[in-house]
């Protein structure tokens, strides 16, 4: 069917061609006495698939042509298209978006006079570099919406992978509790070492820290600074001398990158009565229980973040592959003037 090209639309004047097109396909909007406006996403999507015949000033316009004049008027044009195109290849009603978001998705099946958008989607480059707070701000204006955020991330040969974001709200039942029993611990290197064997299971029974090494208890520096501020662990340094809490954060400060940011997760997710273990061969900085560890697998793997981090998308897609392929949830952690979990899951549409 014809249509002429118009700025950054194209008008399809047949009534009973347009209506068609709104009808069997919810391409374009209506105009008001009759006639159908495609924008130009949806005018090189039906100019491709051969059902539109784009026309400007009585010459054909054809499809090279129009995609590179879309892409002159919209900036990232060849990426949204990718992720446009992707969408109604499943099935989808798609619509394009402004104000942040590329795309709005209705559900499979339904039509934009029977339902409400069910995805808010931003169509991205794998190239792109993103920031964590961009998540944050974007999940929370979705879910006031009442969607779900997705990114479709386009690749070099133009295949779209989807992520799912969402806020969560991890939540345990192992409260960490003192038994009275004040523990002694001695300071070697960057752990804590507990060599009575009648301490393990006050410090099991207090919240399941430490790691049985044989001969004694292994503490990280962080649950050592969690447990001496709560009262439980008493740390000596290799001279018997006590090391106060306060110094024990600032020799961990001093001996560990990102100390501070991951021991604010750490009491977090503690808070949360969550059991908190090192996360260092899923390459996360924890894994999380949400009970006793002797009876449940992991349930989170959890990567504190500054308030404004970024990153690559390669490197979120390493994350949430390996979170899947060891059937855990990834979340991250960002630490600003609170904190908030941000999941990132591996979606298909």
């Amino acid at each position: 069917m014809p249509g002429e090209l118009k700025g950054d639309s194209v008008i399809v004047s047949d009534l009973r061609e347009g209506s068609q097109l709104y009808s069997k396909g919810n391409y374009g909007y209506p105009l008001s006495g009759g006639g159908l406006e495609l924008d130009l996403t949806e005018a090189v999507y039906l100019a491709e698939s051969n059902r539109l015949l784009v026309e400007s000033e009585g010459r054909r316009v054809e499809f090279d042509e129009l995609f590179a004049q879309a892409s002159r008027q919209n900036e990232g044009f060849d990426v949204k298209y990718l992720v446009y195109r992707d969408m109604r290849s499943r099935g989808f009603v798609v619509k394009t978006e402004t104000g942040g978001f590329d795309l709005s998705v209705f559900p499979r099946g339904k039509t934009m006079s029977n339902s409400r958008p069910e995805y808010m989607v931003r169509a991205v480059s794998e190239r792109t570099v993103l920031d964590i707070s961009d998540f944050s701000a974007e999940i929370s204006h979705t879910e006031i919406r009442g969607r779900e955020l997705l990114y479709g991330v386009a690749d070099e040969e133009g295949d779209v992978t989807y992520y799912k974001m969402s806020m969560r709200d991890p939540r345990g039942s192992v409260a960490a509790s003192s038994s009275g029993r004040r523990v002694d611990g001695v300071l070697i290197s960057d752990r804590v070492f507990v060599f009575d064997p009648e301490d393990y299971g006050s410090l099991k029974e207090a919240g399941f820290f430490g790691k049985d090494i044989g001969g004694a208890l292994q503490l990280s520096l962080i649950e050592s600074c969690y447990l001496s501020e709560k009262g439980i662990l008493n740390v000596l340094g290799n001279d018997g001398k006590t090391v106060g809490h306060g110094d024990l954060k600032r020799f961990g400060a001093e001996a560990q990158s990102d100390f501070d940011l991951r021991m604010s997760a750490y009491y977090d997710l503690r808070s949360r009565g969550l059991v908190v273990k090192t996360g260092f061969k899923y390459g996360t900085h924890f894994r999380v229980y949400e009970g006793s560890p002797d009876d449940c697998h992991a349930r989170y793997l959890v990567h504190a973040v500054p308030a404004s981090d970024t990153a690559m998308w390669p490197e979120i897609s390493r994350t949430v592959r390996l979170s899947g392929g060891v059937k855990k949830d990834i979340l991250f952690c960002r630490i600003s003037g609170g904190i908030e979990y941000l999941e990132f899951k591996w979606f298909r549409p």
